[in-house]
């Protein structure tokens, strides 16, 4: 019978508009002209065109603009224009950021920027980066740019994210892992999981990694030297993936993930997704309790503004809370295994895919 399902169409990080903003407005710095439409290098590889919605070319200050599209899954971002004004400095800093009209500032510890800098998360800052640098390589020009991210409208749409209680003000944060949005409700994503399951089992294949984002999966390709053959993108499918190894056993598995999706596993929670499932932090320091925790550090980490910043406690206080959850991540993806005979292994990152926790199968 055939498929009639629509495929849902992929859409584009904030992120990755930024970059393909930068790199138009700093190319438009060098040579005067924007470049429209604008490749980027995502971070898996994949290269990918914009075009620009606005252009405001008056050196030493240029700006280029690009309409966010989520695809067929839009969140508060849809539509959104996000721009990128870049200009020289005068320090040999290389690329450094600043936050514009809408583009919130870190006020609190313990997200992967320091307070006072600008939302602009570590990956969308290499690509905008990486993407600068690309051209500064082509015409042996100046890299040393100031790139200021604004969003009109962005400080109201902040309003409908989780900004405000992480303590990010005056607007969105610029975000992405990947680049691309990928539509929640995109039973593509899950047969794409068990199409790499069943290639993985047709070639034989006996050690497969699996990972939540492009970080883990990086270091857990590097820790084993798995070709990208053997490596499965999990992303929050965790329970669509295991239930498929259920009757379609590999013989080991391995995977790899940040702090807060794995901890989210250890709960029960088989969507990590942030929008269907939520970090409890009063479980978090339960289990910091049952590692010896004293009372004050459980109750920091009851109040504590991100997984991250839990973990980061417990390394403080030498708890192995990170491999606790690992190994209750474990036990969570055996219990849905259910027999099955394959061999699991966690293995929990930070947003630097340092090893922080391992829980063995092997």
């Amino acid at each position: 019978m055939p498929n009639h399902e629509k495929q849902l169409r992929r859409g584009w990080t904030t992120g990755a508009c930024a970059a393909a903003a930068a790199k138009s407005a700093y190319h438009a710095l060098i040579n005067g002209d924007f470049l429209d439409p604008v490749e980027i290098t995502l971070p898996r590889g994949q290269k990918v065109s914009f075009v620009l919605a606005f252009e405001d070319n008056a050196p030493p200050i240029v700006t280029a603009g690009i309409i966010k599209d989520a695809g067929d899954d839009p969140d508060v971002t849809h539509g959104a224009m996000i721009k990128a004004t870049v200009t020289f400095t005068k320090e040999k800093t290389g690329t450094v950021f600043k936050a514009g009209e809408g583009v919130g500032r870190i006020t609190k510890p313990g997200l992967p920027l320091r307070v006072g800098q600008a939302a602009i998360n570590p990956v969308p800052r290499e690509m905008i980066a990486s993407s600068i640098n690309e051209i500064a390589s082509s015409f042996n020009s100046d890299r040393n740019v100031q790139v200021e991210i604004s969003v009109p409208g962005g400080e109201a749409l902040a309003l409908k994210t989780w900004n405000p209680q992480l303590g990010i003000v005056g607007g969105i944060s610029i975000l992405g892992t990947t680049g691309v949005v990928i539509p929640f409700s995109c039973s593509a994503w899950i047969h794409s999981i068990h199409r790499g399951i069943d290639v993985a089992r047709a070639t034989k294949t006996i050690h497969v990694g699996a990972s939540t984002g492009s970080t883990s999966g990086k270091a857990v390709r590097a820790k084993y030297n798995l070709p990208e053959t053997s490596m499965i993108d999990m992303g929050d499918f965790a329970g669509g993936m295991l239930k498929y190894l259920r009757g379609h056993p590999i013989p080991r598995i391995t995977i790899g993930g940040g702090v807060g999706k794995l901890s989210k596993l250890a709960q029960g929670h088989l969507d990590l997704h942030s929008g269907r499932s939520q970090l409890d932090l009063e479980w978090l320091a339960g289990q910091a309790l049952t590692l010896g925790a004293s009372n004050r550090t459980t109750q920091v980490i009851r109040t504590a503004n991100s997984a991250l910043e839990v973990f980061e406690i417990s390394e403080k206080q030498n708890l192995p809370l990170a491999n606790l959850i690992a190994s209750k991540a474990r036990a969570v993806a055996l219990n849905v295994l259910s027999g099955a005979p394959t061999e699991v292994e966690i293995l929990v990152f930070n947003r630097q895919g340092k090893l922080l926790g391992v829980a063995h199968g092997w």
